[in-house]
Formats: C-alpha cells, structure tokens, sequence
C-alpha cells in the first residue's frame, strides 16, 4: 500500500475559499456568456455555500440555517 502524501494547510479552508472565489470572481468578468461562464458561477456558489457551512458549524450556538 503506498504512503499517504500529508501536508499542512498554511491557510484555513474560509482563507482558501474567498481567495478561489476572488480569483473566480476576476475570471467570471472576462468571460462571454456561455457553459465557461455558467461553470465558474456555478462554483462561486459553491464555494459561497461551504463558506457559510463551516461558519455555521463553527459557531458556538450551531443554530439551524434559516
């Protein structure tokens, strides 16, 4: 079995999350409309989506989203 390849994140995941969105964001305003253009908004959501999760499962009282 080979060895798993582990490393440290230097950043943490909310940190990574709005820097991918960024530079998505600077993608998206160069692209024509078009699948391309649907693609990269597609996972600006995404990344917006899991941002707002782990905020939610950080936070001390774990309310239910609303």
């Amino acid at each position: 079995m080979p060895a798993r390849r582990r490393f440290k994140q230097t950043l943490t995941l909310e940190e990574r999350l709005a820097e991918d969105t960024e530079q998505l964001r600077e993608q998206a305003k160069l692209l024509p409309p078009g699948d391309a253009l649907d693609q990269v908004l597609k996972r600006i959501r995404q990344n917006e989506t899991a941002a707002h999760m782990t905020e939610w499962l950080n936070s001390p009282g774990l309310k239910a989203p609303t």
